[in-house]
């Protein structure tokens, strides 16, 4: 069973996703496209699991499933698609135990990588919304303190909304 934390917001996560995407890009080679931050690690002035999840295009999917040994020489378990067709999905765990680092992998042009960006920067866009989300994720936390799973469908209503809401901003819907 996992612990849910939410953190007040830390200048150390783009830090630590920059350091980390670096490292990826050597384990994945010349098929990396592109990493960005997405979660909400990645949106100023929220509260957030401290867990930094990068998202990863690349030119061929399948080509990642030959990346495993280089991703578990960084820490990463190796999950394959975990839910989501055409992913590539990896996790990190610290010494302790305590989840880090979530991988997302996509091909280029994923509808997938459109809707995660879409979020997040609409979330940037529209701090009033962040700031809900914030909101809404310490109050859940607070009611779900080992219950990830509770945690996680408190949250859904509220992202799928934003979710609609941000590929209409952005005129994808």
């Amino acid at each position: 069973m996992r612990q849910v934390q939410v953190h007040p917001p830390n200048p150390q996560w783009i830090r630590d996703f920059d350091a980390e995407a670096a490292q990826i890009v050597l384990a994945l080679g010349n098929n990396v496209v592109h990493i960005h931050h997405i979660g909400s690690t990645s949106i100023p002035n929220i509260y957030a699991k401290p867990v930094i999840d990068l998202l990863v295009e690349v030119n061929d999917i399948g080509q990642v499933d030959g990346c495993d040994r280089a991703m578990a020489a960084l820490g990463y378990t190796a999950m394959g698609e975990y839910g989501i067709p055409k992913r590539r999905y990896f996790r990190k765990d610290n010494a302790e135990g305590i989840r880090t680092h979530h991988v997302h992998v996509f091909g280029v042009g994923s509808p997938e990588v459109v809707r995660h960006l879409a979020f997040r920067d609409f979330m940037i866009a529209h701090p009033d919304c962040a700031r809900q989300y914030s909101e809404l994720k310490r109050a859940l936390a607070a009611q779900h303190p080992n219950d990830i799973e509770g945690y996680m469908d408190g949250k859904d209503e509220f992202v799928k909304t934003m979710e609609q809401r941000a590929l209409h901003w952005r005129g994808l819907i």
